[in-house]
């Protein structure tokens, strides 16, 4: 997890900074096979080369950035679970629990969508 050290240790709030660190072991330690790299200064996992998720944090979130396709197959999930969404993203409020079920389906879905994919992005 060292090559997301920068990134954590650049989140102010402490108990934002101890959230996304949960999330990011959480997918490390679910999916040990995918590589950690950080591009545009966000942490992002990527599988054969494939960009699978990526997270960034704001003010009253953090955001996971699981590209459209997912979004659009899981939105009425996002919504129950509470979390807005945009085309691209949803948003994770801080005083919210994490919802790691709905997260495994999301990130299962994409790897298992972009097996074949030999681009970074769909």
């Amino acid at each position: 997890m060292a090559v997301f050290d920068e990134f954590i240790n650049g989140i102010d709030n402490g108990e934002q900074r101890e959230k996304v660190e949960q999330v990011l072991s959480w997918v490390h330690d679910t999916y040990p096979d995918m590589e950690r790299v950080v591009k545009w200064n966000q942490p992002m996992f990527t599988d054969h080369g494939t960009y699978i998720i990526g997270f960034s944090v704001a003010k009253k979130h953090m955001s996971v950035a699981p590209e459209n396709k997912a979004i659009t197959e899981f939105s009425g999930a996002l919504e129950e679970a509470g979390y807005a969404h945009t085309s691209q993203i949803f948003r994770i409020p801080w005083d919210s629990e994490v919802d790691y079920d709905l997260l495994k389906k999301i990130i299962d879905f994409n790897i298992e969508d972009k097996a074949g994919l030999d681009t970074f992005w769909r």
